[in-house]
């Protein structure tokens, strides 16, 4: 534990700055390990309170504000990018998607406790042309509750910490045996996991030309388009392909045994 202190009162500020920004823009960095320890600095008097959240919630700030305008700009691209570490990027990206559409915009402000949704709700936000202001009231709102719920938490436990880490370096060899053996098991775990979710990696994919030529030719009685677009995305107003049905992407799986069997099914999504 004193080392840790020792370190958080040499680089404290800058560290508590440097990971919270790195988790922000989508680097998998333990920013509320950090917090923790900020806050177990803060009880032992070696780091001033207030100046670890203003340096916390600049990095927060920063790094979201950063990925809201990509999301704005780059859309899907970067979702698809940030989402390609999970096993299926599809997936991370309607998990997020889903999560805006059952909470709405207070997603964002809950964002940073949700693991897979933390660094997709930024970038999401602005890819879904939410007003940037707005964005900013809830994602201060949102950074500052991570902040100090985390901060707090490591100036409550301090001499726990203490035990734990006392623990840790008595134990020696024997902690570091257990910690390498539970990486390799998670290695292992994703590589299954990668190998088994592999086959639906490779989805059949056309080209727009490629369809509009079968448009607007004779086969066009055989062809049935679907709009399967994400929540948010998609309103009862919203323009549609001429001609093609609308089918809520939860229900997919149920309601694709209702269309026609004599027709080539086209699916369209976000």
């Amino acid at each position: 534990m004193n080392d840790l202190l020792s370190m958080m009162a040499r680089h404290g500020y800058a560290l508590t700055f440097g990971l919270l920004f790195a988790e922000a823009i989508g680097f998998p960095f333990p920013a509320a390990i950090a917090l923790v320890a900020a806050g177990a600095a803060m009880a032992s008097h070696t780091l001033w309170g207030p100046a670890v959240l203003a340096a916390a919630m600049i990095g927060l700030l920063l790094g979201d504000v950063a990925q809201f305008w990509l999301g704005r700009y780059a859309g899907w691209a970067l979702l698809g990018f940030l989402c390609r570490v999970s096993i299926n990027p599809e997936t991370c990206i309607l998990r997020s998607a889903e999560s805006f559409y059952k909470r709405g915009k207070v997603t964002v402000v809950i964002a940073k406790f949700i693991p897979g949704v933390n660094t997709m709700a930024a970038p999401l936000a602005g890819s879904m042309k939410m007003r940037f202001w707005q964005f900013l009231q809830l994602d201060f709102l949102g950074a500052a509750l991570y902040s100090v719920t985390y901060v707090l938490l490591g100036y409550v436990s301090r001499d726990f910490l203490a035990v734990v880490l006392s623990s840790f370096h008595a134990a020696g060899r024997a902690m570091e045996v257990v910690i390498i053996a539970a990486l390799m098991a998670y290695a292992i775990y994703r590589v299954v996991q990668f190998s088994k979710h592999r086959v639906y990696r490779v989805v059949p994919r056309v080209q727009v030309e490629e369809l509009a030529s079968r448009l607007a030719s004779e086969d066009r009685g055989r062809i049935q388009i679907v709009d399967v677009r994400s929540h948010g995305y998609y309103d009862r107003g919203a323009e549609r392909i001429l001609g093609s049905v609308r089918i809520e992407p939860n229900n997919l799986e149920e309601e694709v045994r209702n269309l026609p069997k004599n027709k080539d099914i086209y699916l369209y999504c976000t």
